[in-house]
């Protein structure tokens, strides 16, 4: 699933080179990608709500009493969460969600849903939270759409737990001579609706000289973009750092894709939680301290190869 805007804007770590990115990806191949397009998954932490879990006893009791929390996700954006061969939820956030699980005493169930529908879903308490590679941005706290300016609903809070960036990937030794996002100019560029990428690719758009304006064509997950470039549809691809790293690695037996230039727009990824769910919120931020604290958090940074982005605390609202 870019940075996810006004990333994802439902309404992505710039720090390495290239050369970086693709020593980053090596390191992502750890379990194959499954059918990522299935609704209604659910799939996440085992633990079951127990009275020996340490920070039970900050949750809401309507959550301890059910014994889950409910995680809207779009679960296709591989590594941070997708389906493995055998349709069970993967990636990122689902072993952090088991982390958190054991720390709270409670089983993080994972449904499935278009990204941009997460936040609307939250609102609607379909969802606890949202946990989607969400890039924490004050747009999101604040309600506010980041196409019109208009605020469209109360807003989110965010409980941070990553830094991505997002890159730019073309076909294997066919870059297009893209290296930056101003390359893009009179490139055909793919990406998923609602990301970051989209929004960084609109406002390049309005730098471009008339006549090579970037022509952009949008989907609604990440893998359906992949794959249009793989077909020779488009020039280039965009979305946040992992997932491309992942792409490379993975498509084709890494024979499809190469990351070009640098990562741009480094971000946090969070958590959202309903604004008027702060003890819920902050209850998540206890677990996620312990769980950078005894070592857990690090392990699962480790396996997916993303050590890069590991914050040292968990921070609330930390987007700009």
């Amino acid at each position: 699933m870019t940075a996810r805007s006004t990333r994802r804007t439902t309404a992505a770590h710039s720090r390495l080179a290239a050369v970086g990115a693709i020593a980053v990806a090596g390191a992502l191949l750890l379990t194959g990608c499954g059918d990522q397009t299935e609704n209604g998954d659910s799939g996440g932490s085992d633990n079951q709500s127990s009275g020996g879990a340490p920070l039970a006893d900050k949750l809401p009791q309507s959550i301890r009493d059910k014994g889950t929390i409910k995680v809207g996700s779009d679960i296709a954006y591989a590594p941070v969460e997708f389906k493995d061969d055998s349709g069970k939820t993967v990636g990122i956030d689902p072993d952090l969600a088991d982390a958190l699980g054991k720390q709270l005493g409670v089983k993080f169930e994972f449904e499935n849903g278009t990204f941009d529908t997460l936040i609307t879903g939250l609102r609607s308490k379909r969802y606890d939270i949202a946990m989607s590679a969400m890039t924490d941005t004050k747009d999101r706290q604040e309600g506010i759409d980041a196409d019109t300016g208009k605020k469209v609903g109360q807003g989110v809070d965010f409980v941070d737990y990553f830094t991505a960036g997002v890159s730019i990937y073309t076909k294997k030794g066919d870059d297009q001579g893209i290296k930056t996002w101003s390359d893009l100019c009179g490139k055909k560029l793919v990406l998923q609706r609602g990301t970051v990428s989209e929004d960084l690719a609109k406002a390049e758009n309005e730098k471009c000289p008339a006549g090579k304006k970037i022509s952009m064509e949008a989907f609604d997950n990440d893998q359906q973009a992949q794959t249009r470039l793989r077909a020779g549809g488009a020039d280039a691809g965009s979305s946040d750092f992992p997932v491309a790293a992942y792409a490379v690695k993975t498509s084709g037996g890494g024979k499809d894709f190469q990351i070009v230039g640098e990562q741009v727009e480094a971000a946090p990824y969070g958590i959202a939680v309903a604004k008027d769910n702060t003890q819920l919120r902050d209850a998540l931020k206890a677990a996620l301290d312990a769980v950078i604290a005894n070592g857990e958090y690090k392990k699962i940074m480790d396996k997916w190869g993303v050590a890069e982005g590991a914050v040292t605390e968990a921070t609330v609202n930390g987007g700009k």
